[in-house]
């Protein structure tokens, strides 16, 4: 079929699915600590936070036991299963092997991670994937996993096109909006002061696909610091004509799908109050469900030495198979049931590390085909 996706709940027709394939570590460096600066320290409520890294040990790796590594694939390849059982074609990117270690450019080198959070790094317009600049240093060559997916959909009349690509030297991040976040006595802590490089050119465009949530003619995109405002700018000029571009001020640090997700025209699936207040008026107009607070038996238990990355809310990251169902993960049968009252029918998935690899079932799947024809218009004036 053809490349067609303009919004999260259209029928589901073909997706692609993460892999999880060769995990090993995290690595702790500026990019890393930055991107999850916001939300490890709900993770350091119940699990100490490693250090980060200090003038004389520039990377720290952060290793994750293989037994977790092997549950989550199970549960990756459950999700396949499932989708072919709802006779939803499944892509899959090809997996890292083993014997790739490390990436390597003029200004940085880094850990590879396998492509599981296909969501971050790509966005599909309508009949447009656009590949995204990435916010972590280990991620910078990931899309090159799905180049057979994306080349196979070119063929079929697709457009393809990759945003500019940063160089990532320290002064390339925005460390602002961090360094007014950690302030004394907060738990969010400070990232380390950058180190100079000759290849220094100032903040640089980066953002993900997965700051933004697209409702037919409109897209609305998270913008929490200069890095995301080059990557708006971008979006806007290059998406004018099309589709109408709107900025969030820092609705997230970074992506949205655990704070918003549109379940079906004028429905919203919204994290608390608090996050609706900040919704635009137009967005505020619609129809939201509040999940109930996530019980602390959804979650396994981890050793101190386990790195936690994301909060609690993770699993408000559901995939929409329709406007009528949503595939969601099983170890939650408060949201489960909250759903189901308002008339889903709810798709159970086992999805157990979601905290340890930091995405849930919207973020391991990039919907690239869904049902209609043009973008819709769901907005009131």
């Amino acid at each position: 079929m053809l490349l067609n996706s303009y919004d999260s709940w259209s029928p589901l027709r073909e997706v692609v699915l993460g892999s999880a394939d060769n995990y090993t570590s995290h690595e702790r460096e500026l990019s890393f600590d930055l991107f999850f600066h916001d939300e490890t320290p709900y993770s350091r409520i119940y699990y100490p936070r490693h250090a980060t890294r200090g003038a004389d040990d520039t990377k720290k790796r952060s290793p994750i036991k293989q037994r977790y590594v092997e549950e989550l694939r199970e549960d990756v390849e459950q999700m396949a299963e499932i989708f072919t059982q709802l006779n939803i074609t499944v892509h899959r990117p090809l997996p890292l092997d083993a014997a790739t270690g490390e990436i390597r450019t003029p200004v940085f080198d880094a850990t590879v991670i396998p492509p599981l959070n296909v969501r971050d790094n790509s966005i599909v317009f309508g009949d447009e994937i656009i590949e995204t600049p990435p916010l972590v240093r280990s991620r910078y060559f990931e899309t090159q996993f799905l180049k057979p997916v994306y080349a196979e959909y070119f063929r079929r009349g697709a457009r393809w096109t990759v945003m500019p690509r940063p160089l990532m030297t320290d002064a390339s991040f925005d460390l602002s909006y961090v360094a007014d976040a950690a302030k004394p006595g907060s738990l969010i802590e400070q990232v380390t002061d950058p180190q100079p490089s000759p290849y220094d050119t100032g903040f640089e465009m980066m953002i993900d696909g997965a700051q933004c949530l697209r409702l037919g003619r409109d897209v609305f995109v998270n913008v929490s610091n200069a890095n995301h405002a080059l990557g708006f700018d971008w979006l806007e000029r290059h998406l004018a004509g099309r589709f109408r571009v709107h900025r969030l001020h820092r609705l997230a640090d970074s992506h949205i799908d655990s704070s918003v997700l549109a379940l079906r025209p004028g429905l919203l699936l919204v994290r608390s109050t608090d996050v609706a207040e900040k919704l635009p008026k137009a967005l505020r107009r619609w129809d939201m469900i509040f999940p109930p607070e996530p019980q602390d038996n959804n979650f396994p238990d981890y050793d101190d030495d386990d790195l936690v990355l994301t909060s609690r809310y993770i699993d408000l990251n559901v995939l929409s198979l329709s406007p009528d169902t949503v595939m969601v993960n099983a170890a939650c049968p408060e949201l489960i049931q909250t759903l189901e009252k308002r008339g889903f029918t709810v798709v159970p998935v086992r999805h157990r590390h979601r905290r340890l690899f930091g995405g849930g079932l919207h973020c391991f799947t990039l919907d690239t085909v869904r049902e209609g024809s043009a973008p819709e218009d769901y907005l009131e004036d």
